[in-house]
């Protein structure tokens, strides 16, 4: 076939037609979406995992007195449906969960069915969490009325060692196996509808690929986004053929699906998908590189275009988990706080194929490179990548880099080594993906040329929300009012002197934001040359206030305002011991923070007990250290770096001395007893993570008064609270932090920047890197002035 022909050939997967593949019975979006809540569902499940657990609801004999899908689940609606409509009912979870994973093995359901109860049974189209209320609710009255002695809810609590030998071991297999689906699907984009829309029609796509080439591949892997709708549209195939005796076969070529029994492949049809029956048929042994490298090559035969993409890797690949904390958001408490703006993720994936038979040039191709920049946010970020490093035959992943949205795009420049200068590079060609247009793209992805020699192809997921990220600088000393202490206030006031005397610290957000504003009471009275001074107040009054919203800078100051005294949004105040070697704090939220320490005064001896007015059972936990979502993991190159080093045991020390500066909140609900990480703190950094769903000035409060307490037990200003001038920030766009992160799959020893992982892997490199000289000098003491009190006065409050 000539190239003319192969162009003309070509298609785009919106030009996919549903005569040419399949017709969808069902809304697979809809479908998509509720198997998605239920991986999520089963994920925090305290018995996901478990097999003793899933046992029970495989299982278990009757006389146990607990519920099982097999013994009551099964016969039940097996005798509630009548028809071809199976009935709207809902089983508990784990029933449910074990009734999927069944289904997924199409012919293991298929003969048990037909053994059992001489016909299949279907399962209802419930899309909607309204109708999954309704369904599940609904099942329980039946259940409560047919079985009066076995719980609705599965209660058990054995060991499971012993199993009655008739148990199916077949689907307990199958349902460890499918346990991977809920870490494949954990991203909180697979439920966006921009995303499954994207999917559908990329498995519309994948059809009419194995209906047109098939034959030429002996096994075919699906993407993960085709695959969801894969599951789904099988698993919805059940209530089409409701109440028939078999199930459509669709014999022509091979596709890997991992969740069946030593990865053995099913044989489909897609042309006859509407026809005859299913027909599976299981082939042993592992999946070859070579079989994704073939598919791969099929994709490209009609379509041209990565197989692969942002969101949508190989199922065969390991599953790969963002290296940060990013679960899914159903609430943000901090919509209250005006002054928060949310941060917005998603993955981005370029790929790149050069174009053959290009004109010749006289310059040196051997020198060009690509590089890869942001529109806004890190305009530091440059990403190189020479143009050899790619090839005409197939399409190659550049980068794959996670970003925020307020980057507004990424930069793709061809460059050529040497120009004016000889260490310099010279600019050939440039072109911009902007978020919004890749948003409104078919699939979300867009491709653009670059001067004759590549294409290039760029494919996002969908924007969700990801954690806040808060730190606190110092600021100028404040006095009652909020005002800074400085003659500019002293003019404004006519000379009438400033009194009381205020620490403050300016909280900025991920864009370099001013969003809070936090002040801690530490003297009271004036500042008259020769005559009075700002003396220390009590010990109980020294206490931390929170103010939502920036300083109204005075016009023409720069640098001299006032607090938003008007927006106090949080107090902490300091209460008596009750006992020795121990410090409290009554938040304004009404919890008490109670900090205690060992007889060494270590940091890693601290203890955090929070106690609630309104509850006897602690609701919220303080670990110390990294935990859960936030727990550290390192590499193995880093391993053997650090058993080779001779000062292993120094850098052990310095790393659990790191660990101690970290607090990790962790909430407790009855959806998850055994709790949730919400938030990171770093007090010695004064520097937050926080989910949307937990209160962020509540974090804030809690970190300035761990760092207060620590610093009275020390008698020494760990977290440089005597600093009392904003030290000079990094100019906002340059370099903001957690605008753009590495995928896993990208990390390289040439690309070892701190900045571009999380932060809490190296923040004191990362906090470094957002000062405008990467240093943060404090400055000296001769800085300040004598009206806001001399060194002695804010190291009794803060060292009494």
């Amino acid at each position: 076939m000539s190239a003319s022909e192969g162009a003309a050939s070509m298609r785009t997967l919106s030009e996919i037609s549903e005569e040419e593949t399949v017709h969808f019975s069902v809304d697979l979006v809809a479908a998509a979406r509720r198997n998605i809540r239920l991986f999520r569902s089963v994920s925090v499940s305290p018995w996901h995992n478990h097999k003793p657990t899933i046992f029970e609801a495989v299982r278990r004999p009757v006389f146990l007195k607990d519920y099982s899908y097999d013994e009551i689940w099964m016969p039940l609606i097996a005798d509630l449906t009548t028809g071809s409509k199976p009935p709207m009912l809902l089983p508990p979870l784990d029933v449910e969960w074990v009734w999927f994973c069944h289904t997924l093995n199409w012919a293991n359901y298929r003969d048990y069915c037909q053994s059992r109860f001489s016909k299949l049974i279907g399962k209802p189209n419930i899309f909607d969490e309204e109708n999954e209320d309704y369904a599940l609710e609904r099942c329980r009255k039946v259940w409560e009325h047919k079985f009066l002695s076995e719980p609705f809810e599965n209660e058990a609590d054995g060991d499971g060692e012993n199993y009655p030998s008739s148990i199916s071991e077949d689907l307990l297999d199958q349902v460890s196996r499918c346990s991977s689906l809920c870490r494949m699907y954990a991203e909180p984009y697979y439920s966006e509808m921009v995303y499954l829309v994207a999917a559908r029609q990329r498995y519309r796509g994948f059809i009419y690929m194995v209906h047109r080439f098939g034959d030429e591949c002996s096994c075919i892997v699906p993407t993960s986004d085709v695959y969801l709708m894969w599951l789904t549209h099988q698993g919805e195939a059940h209530g089409a053929y409701s109440g028939s005796s078999f199930l459509p076969m669709l014999p022509l070529c091979f596709v890997v699906f991992p969740h069946m029994r030593d990865s053995r492949c099913v044989l489909v049809d897609f042309k006859e998908l509407e026809g005859d029956v299913w027909k599976i048929v299981w082939v042993g042994g592992a999946m070859k590189e070579e079989d994704m490298e073939e598919t791969k090559m099929l994709w490209e035969k009609p379509f041209d275009q990565p197989y692969e993409k942002a969101g949508g890797a190989a199922i065969t690949r390991p599953i790969v988990e963002p290296p940060f904390y990013w679960d899914v958001t159903n609430t943000d408490v901090n919509t209250k706080y005006k002054s928060l703006v949310p941060r917005f993720l998603f993955e981005v994936c370029i790929a790149v194929k050069l174009i053959s038979n290009t004109k010749q040039v006289k310059r040196n191709p051997s020198r060009d490179f690509l590089r890869l920049r942001t529109a806004k946010c890190h305009r530091e970020l440059k990403m190189d990548k020479p143009i050899s490093h790619f090839m005409p035959e197939t399409w190659q992943k550049a980068w794959h880099v996670y970003c925020e949205f307020g980057t507004k795009g990424l930069i793709l420049d061809l460059r050529h080594h040497g120009g004016f200068c000889s260490r310099g590079s010279t600019l050939l060609d440039s072109k911009l993906f902007s978020w919004n247009d890749l948003l409104r793209a078919p699939s979300l992805a867009s491709e653009k040329g670059i001067d004759d020699r590549a294409r290039v192809v760029t494919s996002i997921t969908p924007p969700v929300q990801a954690p806040y990220f808060l730190k606190c600088v110092p600021d100028r000393v404040t006095d009652d009012s909020g005002a800074m202490i400085s003659d500019v206030i002293l003019k404004m006031n006519q000379y009438r002197p400033q009194e009381g005397r205020w620490l403050s610290r300016t909280v900025l957000d991920h864009g370099g934001r001013e969003c809070f504003v936090i002040r801690m009471r530490v003297g009271g009275g004036f500042y008259r040359r020769g005559g009075e001074a700002p003396k220390a107040v009590k010990w109980e009054d020294r206490i931390i206030q929170i103010f939502e919203g920036s300083w109204s800078y005075v016009i023409g100051s720069g640098s001299i305002g006032r607090s938003p005294a008007e927006k106090l949004v949080g107090t902490a105040t300091p209460k008596s011991p009750k006992e020795e070697l121990q410090t409290s704090w009554k938040l304004s939220s009404g919890i008490e923070l109670v900090i205690q320490w060992d007889s060494s005064k270590s940091i890693s001896g601290l203890r955090f007990d929070l106690q609630s007015e309104t509850s006897s059972e602690p609701m919220v936990k303080l670990l110390q250290g990294r935990h859960m979502q936030y727990k550290v993991k390192k590499s193995s190159q880093e391993t053997q770096e650090g058993k080779a080093d001779t000062k292993n045991e120094q850098m052990e020390q310095d790393v659990r001395s790191e660990e101690d500066e970290y607090v990790t909140m962790v909430r407790f609900s009855e959806e998850i007893p055994s709790g949730k990480a919400t938030a990171l703190l770093n007090w010695k950094l004064l520097v937050v993570e926080v989910l949307p769903e937990e209160d962020a000035v509540l974090v804030l409060l809690l970190g300035m008064a761990i760092l207060r307490s620590v610093s009275e037990m020390k008698r020494e200003d760990v977290g440089r609270l005597l600093v009392r001038r904003r030290i000079g920030e990094a100019k906002v766009g340059e370099r903001d932090w957690g605008s753009v992160m590495l995928h896993p799959s990208s990390y390289s020893p040439l690309v070892s920047c701190s900045k571009l992982h999380p932060w809490y892997w190296n923040a004191k490199a990362v906090m470094a890197s957002q000062a405008r000289d990467h240093q943060g000098v404090a400055p000296t003491s001769s800085n300040y002035s004598q009206a806001e009190g001399g060194d002695n006065l804010y190291r009794s409050g803060i060292i009494p």
